[in-house]
């Protein structure tokens, strides 16, 4: 929600003359939390809906992360702009350790992240890696409540919440 308030915004600096209401929608990737994406159908799950609120006039346009894109649009659809990127790293969070060099054997890690999930294996053999969905606080929570050494989680999102304070490191 916070990438749909800061076109809002955006728009609205840019052209005063229009009012720009955020029709909020929930997609079929924000409800479904307890299986790994690649389960249940990958990039699509997040724009399905919104792509329809489009096709049937409920929308004139659309926020996604870039992440969330499919590579093919469908047929009328437009990539009409994309903003600034905020930072695309990765961002190390735990309650207790400095890095994943420093997690014991057996340390699970929390990841929605194919891509990071992969990597972490590879690189890291000794760690568990699970799977970790929810949005942004519900991620924290989990990490909270104990359910995880620590999670993998993409920077950008932290900062634009304001709680680049969670990070413990950058990875590379």
């Amino acid at each position: 929600m916070w990438q749909a308030r800061h076109v809002q915004a955006r728009l609205a600096a840019l052209y005063p003359q229009c009012q720009v209401t955020i029709l909020g929608m929930t997609t079929q990737g924000d409800r479904i939390l307890d299986k790994a994406l690649d389960k249940i159908g990958g990039k699509g799950l997040f724009v399905k809906e919104l792509e329809e609120a489009l096709a049937d006039g409920r929308a004139d346009l659309a926020v996604h992360s870039m992440k969330d894109v499919p590579m093919v649009m469908p047929d009328g659809f437009a990539m009409a702009a994309i903003s600034e990127r905020e930072d695309p790293r990765d961002a190390f969070v735990s309650n207790r350790f400095a890095g994943l060099e420093a997690l014991p054997a057996g340390s699970v890690v929390g990841t929605s992240s194919q891509r990071r999930e992969s990597q972490l294996r590879a690189r890291y053999p000794r760690l568990v890696v699970e799977p970790l969905r929810g949005n942004l606080q519900t991620r924290l929570k989990k990490l909270d409540d104990g359910g995880y050494a620590a999670i993998i989680l993409a920077a950008a999102g932290l900062k634009r919440l304001g709680l680049a304070a969670r990070i413990a490191a950058i990875l590379p």
